[in-house]
């Protein structure tokens, strides 16, 4: 949640309180497009809220095990999914009669997944960014992605984000997400469901602040995670997420977002989350690399996909459209091509001037 006034953007509470004309909750039908560890885990959190979900999954097999077993033993092993998610292989299948559309695929392959469901999406409802990235090329937002292949008014889009490390919340330990579109009914319709009694979705209208946010601290995590792999402790870590704070504040401020989203759920709580625990995948990839493995070799070792990784370049040439420095990105991407040694990394992980700064 911003610093905002409770006014301008009303809690999780309020909006549940407010009527919402045509919202009956219990009739929710949602569709939710990605059986990765993150789709699986918050249909399974739309579930737990009372909806009635279905999972799109690319394998046949892992949604009769889904429909049939109620587990996904690929991505979330040892998890119980509830009998009210169920999952199918047929996109024409699982956006039929959806009330709401959540999108949990890889940032790299969305547009092409929206060319295959632009005629087949509901009129009018919701459409949900779960995904953390920035496409390759054109530098977009996966909310503006959304957009433009989809062709729908900016208001009917919202994105979720905030300290969600998937299989914490799968095995229901308690946790907050901020739900962020321009339009409040959309982010209040879609808080609404997107809470239960272990997760609690707040809402605002930055999503340009919310979005970047959870992008920027992958890329902190990947420079944590090196740090870590190199053997450095948590003087080093602290430093680098402070800074990394500032750094990824810097960029979204000058891209239109509002600094105080970067202190909230979406920037220093997913922030947090990501750089200090071992479930990141962003965070895993960076302790491969300060060990010593090639980009290519921790990309074959990830069994899931590391959005920081793939968002380095594409952030780094917006930074430097907008005449940002990112120093910590910079080496980041400096270790991704071979150019710099991880243990070079911490020395001037904050700075990328010799001489003294203010904080």
């Amino acid at each position: 949640m911003t610093g905002s006034s409770r006014d301008e953007h009303p809690t999780l509470t309020e909006a549940i309180r407010v009527p919402i004309p045509g919202l009956d909750d219990s009739a929710h039908r949602i569709a939710v497009l990605g059986a990765g560890s993150w789709g699986t885990t918050f249909a399974k959190v739309l579930a737990d809220g009372g909806s009635d979900v279905m999972l799109w999954a690319r394998r046949r097999e892992v949604a009769h095990e889904i429909t049939e077993s109620h587990r996904n033993s690929d991505y979330l092993p040892g998890i119980n999914l509830p009998r009210t998610l169920r999952a199918h292989d047929s996109l024409e299948k699982v956006l039929d009669g959806a009330d709401q559309v959540y999108l949990s695929v890889p940032s790299q392959t969305l547009r092409s997944n929206l060319h295959s469901i632009r005629d087949i999406v509901p009129a009018g409802v919701p459409v949900v960014s779960l995904m953390k990235g920035v496409e390759r090329g054109t530098g977009l937002r996966m909310s503006e992605v959304i957009r433009t292949e989809l062709g729908i008014d900016e208001g009917r889009i919202a994105v979720v984000s905030g300290p969600n490390l998937a299989l914490e919340i799968a095995k229901r330990e308690p946790t907050a997400a901020v739900v962020s579109s321009i339009d409040p009914d959309t982010a209040r319709h879609v808080a609404a469901a997107a809470s239960n009694d272990y997760f609690k979705s707040f809402v605002n209208s930055d999503v340009i602040g919310t979005e970047f946010g959870g992008v920027l601290k992958n890329l902190i995590a990947v420079a944590v995670g090196i740090a870590d792999g190199v053997g450095y402790g948590e003087n080093t870590k602290a430093s680098i997420i402070t800074r990394g704070l500032v750094e990824l504040t810097h960029f979204a401020v000058a891209f239109g977002a509002r600094p105080e989203t970067m202190s909230g759920l979406a920037g220093l709580g997913d922030l947090i989350a990501t750089c200090e625990s071992p479930l990141s995948r962003n965070n895993t990839a960076g302790r491969l690399l300060g060990q010593g493995y090639a980009f290519t070799e921790v990309i074959a070792q990830m069994n899931q996909t590391a959005e920081g990784l793939a968002s380095v370049g594409p952030i780094l040439e917006l930074a430097a459209q907008r005449g940002v420095s990112m120093p910590i990105v910079s080496q980041v991407a400096q270790v991704l091509d071979g150019t710099l040694d991880p243990r070079e990394l911490a020395p001037h992980l904050a700075t990328d001037s010799d001489e003294p700064q203010g904080e």
